[in-house]
């Protein structure tokens, strides 16, 4: 018999925090994660997502053992602006029991309904910087910290509980050296040309903090349409500008001005840290910062993590500037490998990007909803 119980306490926060690690101990493909990022992002104290969300964590318990777990969020924000009354359910991991799996579904819907929701989708987090979407295809690769995870019965199970597909997201694999293709190159510099836009790569770590207002301005001005995005408030910005920008590489960021020296699109690339956080099991301390610190420095496969262009400087193919500047970047470095992040499958301006370059099927996560 599965029983369902909140995490309340700092002791049950700690299990829903550590049941991962326990699942996918013997998976050489998952990638754990910080747990003092885990502890931030949970905490209404830290994470300024809490001024417009609410959540409750469900713990999943069979024979007094941790078996599932489920985090339940309500972004009154996000409901307001889309005009859906959804509950949102992320973060969840269970093991191969429908029981389970429906046990924590249940709770979260319930949850939700007795705040007023109408129906559930997810995974989902508190904003587009959280993992999205379950895996449902290439569970033979290595994930990006950034990525969501999970063994491949869980698709099954949503599907047996009555979840059908509500969107998908596709990330690609590149050979990251590949000449830049001469028509990109004639094309780039007539574009350049014509519309006046610089093509910008950091020299140092207090040029990137000059563009970081323009690149959160841009983010929040080309995402907004994308499913379930809702805008960053200055919190948010201060927040996750100490979160990712704190250990940027500057080479390895890209930013397109106009001829005010306005952010009109932007490319943010990060070594891949995947490698560095299996080895440092999820802890920072005694000596996992060292791992993470030597793959920030020497690196030779990356992960691209955010791109854009802003509305009303889109359909012109500038974009097309920042990935050729990324690419030779790449080259000079001798990166081999790059990984697109998960790009919204109905987003065709975003995944068509790659037509010029060859590329191949990486992962595939999916947005689950319910009725």
């Amino acid at each position: 018999m599965v029983t369902i119980k909140e995490a309340k306490t700092k002791k049950e926060m700690k299990q829903f925090i550590m049941f991962p690690f326990e699942l996918y101990k013997d998976d050489k493909n998952w990638v754990p994660p910080l747990i003092f990022d885990e502890w931030n992002t949970f905490n209404p104290k830290k994470n300024p997502s809490f001024e417009f969300c609410e959540a409750a964590f469900f713990l999943a318990l069979k024979e007094g053992n941790v078996v599932g777990r489920v985090a339940a969020i309500i972004n009154h924000k996000a409901n307001k602006i889309w005009n859906d009354n959804r509950t949102r359910f992320g973060w969840i991991a269970f093991i191969d029991d429908e029981e389970v799996s429906k046990a924590l579904l249940d709770a979260a819907e319930q949850w939700g309904n007795a705040k007023g929701m109408k129906g559930i989708h997810g995974p989902l987090g508190f904003t587009d910087f959280d993992p999205e979407g379950m895996l449902i295809e290439g569970f033979e690769n290595e994930p990006a910290i950034t990525s969501a995870y999970n063994h491949a019965y869980a698709p099954k199970h949503m599907e047996k509980h009555g979840f059908r597909k509500s969107v998908d997201w596709v990330q690609l694999k590149f050979n990251a050296s590949q000449p830049i293709p001469e028509k990109v190159g004639r094309i780039n510099k007539l574009i350049s040309e014509k519309y006046k836009v610089n093509t910008i790569i950091p020299k140092s770590k207090k040029e990137i903090r000059k563009y970081i207002p323009g690149f959160f301005k841009g983010l929040n001005a080309s995402f907004k349409h994308l499913y379930g995005f809702t805008e960053l408030n200055q919190r948010q910005i201060d927040y996750y500008t100490n979160a990712y920008f704190g250990f940027a590489r500057p080479e390895l960021l890209c930013f397109l001005t106009d001829e005010n020296e306005e952010v009109v699109g932007f490319g943010i690339i990060m070594p891949s840290l995947s490698a560095a956080f299996k080895k440092a099991k999820g802890r920072l301390f005694p000596f996992g910062f060292i791992h993470i610190l030597k793959a920030l420095k020497k690196y030779d496969k990356i992960d691209l993590y955010f791109n854009g262009v802003i509305p009303e400087w889109q359909n012109k193919g500038i974009h097309s500037l920042y990935y050729a500047a990324m690419n030779e970047v790449a080259i000079a470095r001798g990166v081999k490998t790059a990984i697109s992040t998960g790009q919204l499958e109905t987003n065709t301006n975003a995944v068509g990007i790659w037509d010029n370059y060859e590329k191949e099927p990486y992962f595939r996560t999916r947005c689950f909803i319910k009725d």
